[in-house]
């Protein structure tokens, strides 16, 4: 009997002892708080007049899921696969050969102000269409894209739904449409809530019981988050980024020794890109969200600068970096700690300091990252039913 309750006060005590919340400075407390919350309020697309509507979605849906965009057989959702989180696993992406970069996830795209490891995409649109040309990963074209939406009834249907007239008759008009609609699809996938965000609510409510249900070393890798590892100062938000460019010091030979040029290369693809927000497509009457494409300067130190992931569902998405080089969270937080300072191609990158973390600080830090991580799996997206609405005469609009 005593030995049982021994026993029983021994688990108690433990269970106290394990049932804490650290006690934050106020500074830690803002800079955690600065994190959600989570969702943000969802906003459309200024330069997508189909950004939100069902039609689109559904429409963007189908097109994600076709191989008969590409000149192979590839998809879009080859490389961005559901059930991964939405990226593939793989070091490097692989469309019709492989590629130099690995796949980003598409969870929570549409809260991202550039696209690509680069930032060669200024809409989530005009990215949507890269893949599409691109000859290593779908190479599909204009030509073939218009055609099959202009020679699918079902197409033809959706497509009038959301843009209320038939395809027109240029085939770089129903490229940017189908980006628009693909747009729209993926603007729906987004991460559900993770058990940091109860923790960061509570904090913020000074509901210190809800608060002390997160673990503890997840408190202690979230305290060097937001404090000496200064992981925040890139890694801001609720979206755990800033949505820029640095150079962290990984090297950027591509498998063929080759350099990858990183954001200088963007700035630089971006600028040539006829679907860019300076061109045409653009939806937004007013011009403001091309005031970003418009200011947009290229300098020496993006060379080798890389755009940095967002944080959420991370423990979901490796392998990680621009290259696929890192296989694990804890090879991410290595990294950073021993941070190879003479890899740095900028000296702006000043902020960064090897961290010199202890076995248990590292693994601390990956518990914390491992928090960010939604509960569950998303349910699994209903069949889409065919489109009735128009019959088969609906045509070409030739204006």
């Amino acid at each position: 009997m005593r030995r049982w309750l021994a026993a029983v006060c021994a688990a108690a005590a433990a269970a106290s002892a394990g049932a804490q919340v650290l006690d934050f400075t106020a500074d830690e407390r803002r800079a955690l708080l600065r994190h959600g919350p989570w969702p943000p309020p969802w906003r459309a697309d200024p330069t997508n007049r189909v950004s939100g509507n069902p039609d689109a979605i559904a429409l963007g849906e189908r097109l994600f899921f076709d191989p008969r965009l590409s000149a192979g057989g590839v998809f879009c959702a080859s490389c961005h696969v559901p059930h991964r989180a939405w990226q593939d696993g793989r070091q490097r992406a692989r469309g019709l050969v492989e590629v130099e970069r690995n796949t980003p996830s598409l969870l929570n795209v549409r809260y991202q102000r550039w696209f690509g490891w680069d930032g060669a995409g200024d809409s989530l649109w005009a990215q949507s269409i890269r893949p599409i040309l691109d000859s290593r990963e779908m190479g599909g074209g204009a030509a073939r894209a218009a055609a099959l939406v202009r020679g699918d009834p079902d197409y033809r249907c959706r497509w009038q739904r959301a843009f209320g007239a038939p395809p027109p008759l240029q085939d770089e008009a129903v490229l940017a449409g189908i980006g628009k609609a693909l747009a729209a699809f993926q603007e729906t996938l987004v991460a559900g809530r993770a058990p940091f965000d109860d923790f960061r609510d509570a904090l913020a409510a000074g509901d210190r019981e809800a608060a002390a249900r997160y673990p503890l070393a997840a408190q202690r890798g979230a305290r060097i988050f937001v404090g000496r590892g200064r992981c925040h100062v890139c890694h801001s938000g609720p979206l755990f980024t800033n949505g820029e460019f640095h150079d962290i010091g990984v090297p950027f030979f591509n498998p063929d020794r080759s350099v990858d040029p990183g954001r200088h290369g963007g700035i630089r693809r971006l600028a040539a890109n006829r679907f860019n927000l300076l061109g045409p497509y653009n939806d937004d009457a007013g011009g403001r969200s091309a005031l970003k494409t418009r200011h947009v300067t290229l300098e020496h130190r993006n060379f080798g600068e890389f755009k940095v992931p967002s944080l959420r569902n991370a423990a979901l998405t490796a392998p990680y970096m621009h290259n696929g080089s890192l296989a694990t969270l804890a090879d991410v937080v290595r990294h950073y700690s021993e941070l190879p300072l003479e890899r740095l191609h900028s000296d702006g990158e000043a902020i960064l300091r090897p961290l010199g973390l202890s076995p248990r600080e590292a693994s601390d830090l990956v518990a914390f990252l491992e928090s960010l991580t939604e509960r569950g799996a998303a349910p699994p997206r209903p069949a889409l039913p065919p489109c009735l609405d128009f019959p088969d005469r609906v045509g070409v609009d030739k204006r």
